[in-house]
């Protein structure tokens, strides 16, 4: 009977450690969960703000930082913002935001690129149809000035012809920017013909002074006279833009060692540090021209520069500051772009600028070893100078005169002038530089002529009529200035920019 009660104690208190022991096991199950889900919470919280910061960092790169990657395709010194978390730039996530912002930019350059070719084909079209109509009408007024001898109305044309000529050199300019060749090929010409062809293009030309340092007969190759005229004419565009109106732009021909440089002073308020930079980098032509980079409305002068300079290895410096105050700019010509034409043969224009150098005078020739020389002990015979040549009637006179001193005093009952003695003769005239004349006075000239020439060939008898005294005509050397065609003249006066290589066909 003493067994039951002590089976139930002992059933009793393995029960009771038993529940003391699930409920030790159950309370660090509780723990457990308490902790397990206390990290849950921290987890999620963590996820909740890397969610939030990624969030931050894509709205930050749609709204700050793929805009300043983008402008930065076209305007180098704009600068793109970081990530919002400096942490996150070393990061997986920062390396991959960048590629995003590399790539953007990518894109956008190679539409940009893709858009400005469509563009600048289209305009290539444009101006082709713009020169060949400003081509007709250049015909046309050439035409009306060699037609009508009206002093006023070839005035008139003169300055029509002179607007058509500075349109026709804009359109020609954006079709160099454009990429399309200059659409001339001329024959070699001197090269201070193509300096004051290129002045001749602009409204301004009177401003602007010659100062030619070249050696006589200096020319250049046939390919590089129009590229040459264009970047002195866009050169002294901007010279004559950017100085007062009251004063001159001065222009050097000068030699140097590995060709000839024109040398551009203005007196305009110059440039900062940044616009010489741009500016040479565009005059350089080393980067891709698009039109998007020259402004609105886009300045192409400077820019088709750097097209002719890429093109026919020219070289143009614009880095330097004007003694003047303005702005220096300098175009090398290499010497494998220059040539030599005879002066005598082929003079350069009669509106251009002479040179200042003097050819190397003639040394005498030595006498023959077996030649007689007299005693041997004479001075030797100095010889003079000749006159300066003159024109038109002058020159005829002067040859008759030059002729009538080789014989007597008197030859078959008829006076002849006799020798001028070497003391007498007349002095070399040393060449005159004269300025340009103005359109006012050009047409006031040819007025004057004309009228001159009518009124001769009005008094002038008929050849029938003449009476034949034995006598040669005079005629027979050449026609002088009152036989030739007025017209002629005419047009050789009103046409500068051909003949100096100009903005001609």
């Amino acid at each position: 009977m003493t067994a039951l009660p002590d089976l139930a104690a002992g059933g009793l208190a393995l029960g009771t450690l038993s529940a003391f022991a699930l409920g030790g096991q159950l309370v660090r199950l509780r723990r457990r969960d308490a902790r397990r889900r206390a990290e849950i919470a921290a987890l999620r919280t963590r996820l909740d703000g890397s969610l939030r910061a990624f969030t931050s960092e894509v709205e930050h790169l749609a709204a700050r930082r793929v805009p300043a990657a983008a402008g930065q395709v076209t305007h180098r010194h704009l600068d793109v913002p970081g990530p919002l978390q400096p942490l996150t730039a070393d990061t997986p996530l920062g390396r991959a935001l960048d590629d995003v912002l590399v790539a953007v930019q990518s894109e956008v350059a190679a539409q940009r690129t893709r858009v400005d070719a469509a563009a600048q084909a289209g305009m290539r079209g444009a101006t082709r149809e713009i020169q060949a109509a400003l081509y007709r009408l250049q015909d046309a007024l050439r035409q009306l000035q060699q037609r009508y001898d009206d002093p006023e109305l070839a005035q008139t044309l003169f300055a029509l012809d002179h607007e058509n000529e500075q349109s026709l050199r804009r359109a020609q300019v954006a079709a160099v920017v454009c990429g399309a060749w200059v659409g001339l090929a001329r024959e070699e010409s001197h090269l201070v013909d193509a300096v004051t062809g290129g002045q001749a293009r602009l409204a301004g030309y009177h401003r602007v002074t010659v100062h030619n340092h070249l050696e006589p007969g200096t020319a250049l190759v046939s390919h590089a006279v129009e590229p040459v005229a264009i970047i002195v004419a866009e050169l002294l565009d901007n010279a004559l833009r950017h100085s007062a109106p009251d004063t001159d732009v001065v222009v050097s021909l000068e030699h140097v060692h590995h060709g000839v440089c024109v040398t551009i002073d203005d007196a305009g308020l110059g440039m900062t540090e940044d616009e010489r930079r741009r500016a040479q980098r565009l005059v350089a032509g080393d980067d891709p021209i698009l039109l998007t980079d020259l402004g609105d409305p886009p300045r192409m002068g400077l820019a088709a520069i750097g097209r002719l300079t890429r093109q026919f290895d020219l070289r143009v410096d614009v880095s330097s500051a004007s003694p003047y105050g303005g702005v220096r700019a300098v175009l090398r010509v290499g010497s494998h772009l220059l040539s030599r034409l005879d002066p005598d043969e082929k003079p350069p224009a009669a509106s251009a600028p002479r040179t200042t150098r003097r050819p190397a005078p003639a040394r005498p020739a030595a006498p023959a070893p077996g030649s007689d020389s007299g005693s041997g002990s004479g001075p030797t015979p100095v010889p003079v100078p000749a006159p300066a040549p003159a024109h038109g009637y002058d020159a005829e006179r002067t040859e008759s005169g030059a002729a009538g001193h080789q014989g007597a005093a008197v030859e078959d009952g008829l006076p002849r002038r006799r020798r001028r003695t070497a003391s007498a003769a007349p002095r070399p005239v040393a060449a005159e530089t004269r300025p340009p004349r103005r359109p006012e006075e050009a047409a006031a000239a040819l007025g004057a002529l004309q009228a001159g020439t009518a009124a001769a060939r009005s008094a002038a008898p008929d050849p029938a009529e003449r009476p034949d005294d034995g006598m040669p005509e005079r005629g027979g050397r050449g026609a002088g200035p009152a036989d030739r065609d007025p017209r002629a003249d005419r047009s050789a006066a009103h046409e500068p920019t051909d003949h100096e290589g100009g903005a001609a066909r």
